[in-house]
């Protein structure tokens, strides 16, 4: 059976949105990492953990919102707790579970990381866009997510 192929449109949308992909997670990955010394998925693990009531979530939590495996979290957590950014404590509700929690260096390193960060974000992905360009973008990449979400 013949493959159901890409037409012109859809393969120069998908060729974009890797390349885009790529270039813009490059650019992240190495601010992030000479500016605070962070890989991005440490950053990301940093910012669940800041939004979190007191700075904690379990660790199965934090996987869900960080949008990793849990094998990469816990990889990620131990860089991060060897560093003193994060440290690691029994679940005091179930004694199976971990939670994880921003230390005060870590909410340091935080908020020094944020303002280059968002720098960056804004240079490389939302100044090149119009407030139109920007609402499609938006909605596609929200429809897309959650029907991800849905099969997942």
């Amino acid at each position: 059976m013949e493959p159901d192929w890409l037409d012109e449109s859809e393969l120069k949308t998908w060729e974009g949105f890797l390349a885009a992909g790529t270039m813009v997670n490059r650019l992240v990955e190495q601010q992030l990492k000479q500016d605070a010394g962070l890989s991005h998925p440490q950053y990301e693990v940093l910012v669940r953990l800041s939004n979190a009531p007191e700075g904690e979530l379990r660790m199965t939590e934090l996987a869900g919102v960080a949008l990793t495996s849990k094998s990469g979290l816990s990889y990620q957590v131990t860089q991060l707790e060897k560093a003193g950014l994060v440290r690691r404590r029994s679940c005091p509700t179930d004694d199976r579970g971990v939670v994880a929690g921003l230390t005060d260096l870590g909410w340091v390193k935080l908020r020094a990381a944020a303002p280059g960060h968002l720098a960056m974000v804004r240079e490389v992905f939302f100044d090149g866009l119009t407030k139109a360009q920007l609402e499609g973008l938006a909605d596609g990449i929200g429809a897309l997510v959650g029907r991800l979400r849905d099969e997942g």
